[in-house]
């Protein structure tokens, strides 16, 4: 079975790319590019499931989150 996982990828202090995945707490990882931060989030979230399958823990559902665009006039 397929899962998607959310990954919400903000600009970090260092210029870097922070990316973390809301429903797998403390699965967080950077990229230089948007594109590494998103190919190391993936190596991320491949880890953290393994993870929980060898230790016996429960895998999360994925979360639907909705990421709207608000406008805001100054």
């Amino acid at each position: 079975m397929i899962k998607k996982y959310e990954v919400v990828i903000e600009p970090g202090e260092d210029g870097w790319f922070v990316a973390t995945v809301p429903a797998l707490p403390g699965c967080i990882t950077q990229g230089k590019t948007l594109e590494e931060a998103l190919n190391n989030a993936k190596e991320a979230i491949e880890a953290y499931l393994e993870s929980l399958k060898k230790n016996n823990q429960p895998i999360p559902e994925p979360d639907v989150i909705s990421i709207q665009e608000v406008n805001w006039k100054s």
